[in-house]
């Protein structure tokens, strides 16, 4: 399968944080969630693909290109959504439409203009004036609408309702119907992830805990509930994490099938994202 983004041996030195050794692949035609707690290292691997940081070890290939000798090149396929806003305040849609006509041959105003409309993004407004969630839907907006081929996505739904978080989402999966694009989406709702992603890429303290697709992490991975008495028979080899609770511990196990011919606990429950996180990060070995 060929991909689409290539990040190998990453490493970023801080005075109080390293990146180190971030490898992942994304696929083309599939969707990345990227996910870890907060200044686990995600937007500091984003910025580095996005060269906003030029100054760190290892290797980013985007279209099998080098992203440091052909940014360019690349950035053109790019279609970005950061944490924060970067247009100016006093910027209207209408002005964006124009400067962006400017910088992308591929820019598209019909689609432009019709993804205001569908997002209710009055075109002669300030952006002073719109609320979180309509700065959202315009960044959105403005990151499809020279067809990209790489999406890169920080926190893309913050501030919006569910309704159009739901609607943002299946915006993002037409777009990969084309199967030569792709999307590597950082977020913090991993709940949109289970129902999109083919892929999760998890990172803390800024290594990279795993790497693998969706179908690998819910047919393997689940949770296990017990008593005292049961988890004192279960090896350490068998289990990721636990967690004790008042009434019981909570076991992140990693082979599901293995894990039940071993032992008699009958019931596995079916893992989620955050609750993997968690264990992750807070369970004890």
């Amino acid at each position: 399968m060929e991909n689409i983004l290539e990040v190998s041996n990453l490493s970023k030195k801080y005075q109080d944080f390293t990146l180190e050794n971030v490898t992942f692949s994304l696929p083309k035609g599939m969707i990345m969630g990227f996910i870890g707690e907060n200044g686990a290292g995600k937007t500091t691997t984003i910025k580095a693909i996005l060269n906003v940081i030029n100054k760190y070890e290892g290797e980013i290939k985007i279209f099998g290109l080098d992203n440091k000798k052909n940014a360019e090149k690349i950035n053109t396929e790019i279609g970005v959504v950061l944490d924060e806003m970067f247009f100016p305040e006093i910027l209207t849609p209408q002005d964006i439409d124009k400067i962006m006509a400017g910088i992308y041959k591929n820019w598209d105003t019909d689609l432009y203009q019709k993804y205001l409309k569908d997002f209710g993004l009055i075109a002669s407004n300030q952006i002073k004036t719109f609320s979180k969630g309509m700065r959202k839907k315009l960044e959105i907006a403005t990151a499809l609408s020279h067809h990209p081929k790489l999406l890169i996505l920080d926190e893309p739904t913050s501030g919006l309702d569910p309704v159009a978080r739901a609607e943002i989402m299946n915006i993002f999966q037409n777009f990969i119907q084309n199967e030569d694009c792709s999307i590597l989406i950082s977020t913090h709702i991993t709940s949109e992830l289970e129902q999109i992603a083919d892929y999760v890429t998890f990172i803390n303290q800024g290594k990279i805990v795993f790497s693998e697709s969706c179908l690998d992490i819910f047919d393997n991975y689940g949770l296990v509930k017990c008593t005292e008495e049961e988890f004192k028979q279960i090896k350490k080899e068998d289990y990721v994490r636990y967690q004790k609770n008042k009434y019981n511990y909570e076991l992140l196990v990693a082979n599901k099938k293995s894990f039940q011919k071993k032992y008699s606990i009958s019931t596995i429950d079916k893992i989620t994202l955050d609750k993997l996180m968690v264990l992750m990060i807070k369970g004890d070995k």
